[in-house]
Formats: structure tokens, sequence, C-alpha cells
């Protein structure tokens, strides 16, 4: 695993970064412990101002954010310049809330005394982040943890180190302490010994399923808490009554954005069979009208894939799905482009039998299901082992949240496009991880939320639920 930029339009190499050094990782966990000491008597307004102004200096360098993002994933330009406007958002929207956020709770108790929750930070976060979102995934965490008081080390996926260390730049140049965010480029064998240090309190990953089990692993056995966001498989539901111009405008997006290459993205696309051929027949239209071509060209609309191996795996996958018996109703063919193109795909009449009926697959592939009733399309979104979000359109909202309600997933956006903001709870169920980032509950992530009780003098008379030894006098 080596860290470089390669530029998946056109496979040129730009940069190469080498590995962190045992030393390097020791002295950012100083470093870290050290600001967490300090953090611990720092007023929080002074940390919302700092974030304040990592937002203003992210929107200052968004053309070169920008650009550096593109070039080592191979977003569009005009979705990357979007994600740094998302972060600066979100940068704005934890330092506007997050004091309020981390107020004292109070309790309403029979116990003697006056009761509270206060939230602390516990120390060091280690954070492993991916590359599809590589300044959003980052700031998810970076936010709320910087408002609590908790120092961060990130591991960056290995081929998007620029676009981490030019965030890592922007939060030291907007004020932020040494050690808020360190950027290392660490070896997995690295990240574990980080784990296993006393002074990491928290691990936060968002990946893969096998990039989770192994982090999660290793928190487990340390006892340290941690967050998985992990993969998703999708499901977009379209019933019968649905307004299917809003459908046919939002589909194809769903799936598309991103290069497909989005845990959240609408992978599994279940329709009633009343509208089915409608449908098929309108993605097919909308896939076809996509250009391929430099990514930093704003009128390119169709991206490569971020790496060549995420190509070839994709590529692996459709092939079993067609041997297993799924039927091709578009795509699968060849991009004559140097990069890493993939055709956008669709495929129909996927059975159980087939790998492609329980496997994510991670681009622009679209999986079409036939189903003749309600319950049917709720049975067959639920008939997989992730749990991430989901989509469902209806001619009535109120029905479709009904529908939404029963769909076994951390997230369902009823006849809308699925987004993300900072107030809302980002997270899932079963393969797709534990834990939420965003909103109230992701600043709540990684704090001590300690019980505070107090009083002028005990009442000996009123110990429910106390444990206390008997007077040896009475």
């Amino acid at each position: 695993m080596a860290y470089r930029t390669v530029n998946p339009f056109n496979n040129e190499v730009v940069k190469e970064y080498p590995f962190a050094t045992d030393d390097e990782l020791q002295a950012a966990l100083a470093t870290g412990h050290d600001l967490y000491e300090t953090m611990k008597k720092q007023d929080i307004s002074e940390r919302a101002k700092i974030l304040h102004n990592v937002a203003d200096k992210l929107r200052d360098h968004e053309d070169e954010l920008a650009r550096a993002c593109t070039i080592d994933m191979g977003k569009l330009i005009g979705e990357s310049r979007g994600e740094v406007e998302l972060v600066a958002l979100i940068a704005d929207w934890f330092a506007d809330h997050g004091e309020e956020l981390l107020k004292p709770e109070k309790i309403d108790t029979i116990a003697t005394g006056d009761a509270e929750i206060q939230h602390h930070a516990t120390g060091v976060v280690m954070m492993v982040e991916p590359w599809n979102f590589p300044y959003y995934q980052i700031m998810r965490v970076f936010a709320p943890n910087f408002m609590v008081g908790n120092p961060m080390i990130l591991k960056h996926a290995a081929n998007t180190p620029t676009s981490a260390q030019m965030f890592a730049d922007v939060v030291a140049e907007a004020g932020a302490p040494k050690g808020s965010l360190t950027n290392l480029f660490l070896s997995y064998d690295q990240v574990t010994e980080a784990i296993e240090d006393p002074r990491v309190q928290g691990v936060a990953l968002t990946g893969s399923e096998r990039g989770g089990t192994a982090v999660a692993g290793a928190a487990g056995k340390n006892l340290k808490k941690n967050t998985m966001e992990l993969g998703g498989m999708d499901p977009f539901i379209v019933l019968g009554d649905a307004n299917m111009d809003d459908v046919n405008d939002i589909a194809w997006r769903a799936r598309i954005y991103n290069t497909g290459q989005v845990c959240t993205s609408s992978k599994r696309f279940i329709v009633m069979d009343n509208v089915y051929d409608e449908f098929v027949e309108n993605l097919k239209q909308k896939f076809d009208q996509l250009k391929p071509g430099d990514p930093l060209d704003p009128k390119t609309s169709l991206a490569p894939m971020n790496t060549k191996k995420s190509k070839d795996k994709l590529q692996k996958q459709l092939d079993e799905a067609i041997a297993n018996g799924a039927k091709v109703v578009y795509g699968n063919e060849p991009i004559d482009l140097p990069g890493q193109f993939f055709k956008p795909t669709i495929l129909t009449d996927i059975d159980k039998d087939n790998p492609a009926y329980k496997t994510e697959l991670f681009g622009p592939i679209a999986c079409v299901y036939k189903v003749h009733s309600e319950q049917e399309a709720i049975d067959l979104a639920n008939d997989n082992p992730y749990g991430l979000g989901g989509i469902v359109f209806a001619g009535d909202a109120n029905h479709g949240a009904e529908v939404a309600s029963q769909i076994e997933t951390g997230m369902v956006f009823v006849n809308n496009f699925m987004s993300t903001l900072p107030e809302l709870p980002f997270g899932g169920v079963k393969l797709s991880g534990y834990g939420r980032e965003m909103s109230h509950i992701g600043q709540m992530a990684f704090v001590n939320e300690q019980l505070i009780v107090k009083t002028d003098k005990p009442n000996m008379d009123n110990l429910a639920g106390g444990l206390v030894a008997v007077d040896p006098a009475e």
C-alpha cells in the first residue's frame, strides 16, 4: 500500500508520499495527549471561533481543494466544489451549536441533591477514513470532536493523500492548535499500534466491511469506544402511485452521483410492476446521455472510477452476475478513453442465488427488481446484509413514510434524493455498522457523559436505590 496520487482520468502518477515513521506516530500521540490536557481547561467558545475560521479558510481555498480532490480520486469538479462547501457548512453548524449541545443536562431524580450529566472530552481519537469523499469524511468526525476537545490523528486512504494533507493544512492555517488534527500516512500495523495506545480513547472508521472488522476488532480488544460507518446496498422503492416524473429525474442521479461510489447510493431499484417498464426505459435514456471525459471539465457528466483496482473489481462482479443469470439491458461496454471509466450498466433478472443479490456493487451498476406488491417490495428491501440508507417514492408522502419505517436501515428519504446535512444523523445497522455521525448524536460520539450529584448535606432518610453500610449502632 503506497500513498500516492494517481490521476484516474489519465493514469498519471502525480505525487508519492513516504510512510510515517514510528517516531512520527509517537510524537503525534504525545502532542495530541498534551493538547487534550490543555483543551480541558479551555473555554469551548474559543474553539467555536477557530472552527468558524476553518469554514472560512475552506471557502477561501475552494478552488485548489476541489481540484486536488478531483485529481486524487476522479470526482467531477462540480461535485468536488460542492463537497468543499458542504464541509464548510458542517464546520459552521457545529461551531454554532456545539456549545449548546454540550451543556450539562439536569436530571429530575429522587436522589438527594441536584443531579446533572456533564459532557467531557476523553482523549485522542483515531480516524480511519475512505477516499470517496476525502474532505466530508474527515469533517464528520473533526467538527464535533474539536468542539468537545478531543485531538485527532488521521489515517486517510492511500489514493487521496494530497486531499488529506491539504485539509490538515487548512485546519492549521485557521489557527487550530498543533495536534488538533494530525494527518499521518500510516500503515495498518501503525493504526493498530495507535489504537492500543492508552492515550487514544476513541476510534472512528468509515470504509469497507473488511476494514471495519479489523479496526473494530483492535478497538474491542483494547476496550476503546468506536463508531463504524460501512457499506450499503440501499433500496430505491418505487410504489405504483409514485410521481414518475420525479422518480425518473432522481433515480439516475441517485446511482451515478460520484460515479456510484457512495455507501448511500441507491444500488437496488425495487419497482412496482405497473411502472417497471417505464422506469427501466427512462433509466436507460438517462444513462445514455452521460458524457465521459476529463472530470476537471465542467461539461463532463461521467467521471472515471477512483482506481484501476476498483474498476477491475467491479467488472469482475458484473461478469459473475451475468454468468449467474443476470440480464444486461444497458451498458457493459468499454469506453474508449485511457482512464478508469466504467460504462453505466443496468441489470435485471437477479435471483437470490446470484452473487449480486447480496453483494455491494460500488460503482455505476443499477440492479432493477420488479415486484407485485408493497409487502414484496419491503421484504426485498430488507433481504440483504446491509442497512445504511434508502429512498421511497410514493404518491402520498405519509404513506411513503409508513413504508420507510419498515425498511431496516438507519436512514430513509421519502420522495426525495438522499442528502446529508450536519443536523441529520448519519449511520446504519446490520453490516452497515453502528453509531452515528453528525447531528446531536454525533456530537456525543466520544464524550465522557459524567454524572455529578451534589448536595450541601446528606439525607440518610432518602437513600432509595443507594448502597449503604448498616450502622452498627442500630
